[in-house]
């Protein structure tokens, strides 16, 4: 591809998955550190497992983080910061995320009922916007695909925003939804799994055929 998809593998958990990853030729790299995710590591683990990483490619997943825990990831070496939001949480608390780590480095994830969209007052605080597949009590992480046509209009409305299309993209549909999303970079973590949190080689392997051969 001319201009490939930047691809992160999310959900990474050991050693082998990190390698794994790296060796498929990951773009970003995702360590869940929400307590309730089954992909879910700690602080210490992430950073060890992140270590071995180039700057810039090291990305720590959390869910309504504290100011408190945000600095404490900012402090571990983390290059980006992914953080699950309702859209209720207010825009003090996103302007604090966004003084903490800088606009640039932080990823949002507004949850987003269907039908909703995401609010223009949220764009300066961040220059990176995930959207995942809504999911009644579950935060991110469903395996479901989303509404990818919403995805599109976002794109189109906010051309200046890095959108990140998330939800479960794997080898069979990921060519479909770039095409009927046109996004540019994707998160993948179910659908490179033989179970939550361990991730499968001839899946990453094929993911990675897919998207670097077409």
């Amino acid at each position: 591809m001319h201009n490939p998809v930047q691809i992160k593998i999310c959900g990474l958990t050991s050693e082998r998955d990190v390698a794994l990853a790296q060796a498929a030729g990951a773009d970003y790299f995702g360590f869940i550190t929400y307590a309730k995710s089954p992909r879910a590591v700690s602080l210490q683990q992430a950073q060890r497992l992140a270590s071995v990483l180039p700057a810039g490619q090291r990305v720590v997943v959390d869910v309504a983080t504290s100011p408190e825990q945000l600095v404490s990831y900012r402090d571990a070496g983390f290059d980006y910061f992914q953080i699950h939001t309702e859209l209720s949480a207010g825009e003090g608390l996103f302007q604090q995320w966004s003084n903490l780590v800088g606009r640039e480095r932080l990823w949002l994830a507004p949850r987003l009922k269907p039908g909703e969209t995401v609010p223009a007052a949220l764009l300066p605080y961040a220059t990176s916007f995930l959207v995942d597949t809504y999911a009644k009590g579950q935060v991110g992480g469903t395996g479901q695909t989303g509404d990818w046509g919403q995805f599109s209009e976002l794109r189109l409305k906010f051309p200046d925003v890095q959108w990140i299309l998330a939800g479960g993209l794997d080898a069979n549909n990921v060519l479909a939804a770039l095409a009927a999303t046109g996004a540019t970079h994707i998160d993948v973590n179910s659908g490179v799994e033989s179970a939550p949190g361990v991730k499968d080689a001839q899946k990453l392997a094929e993911l990675f055929r897919v998207l670097r051969g077409a």
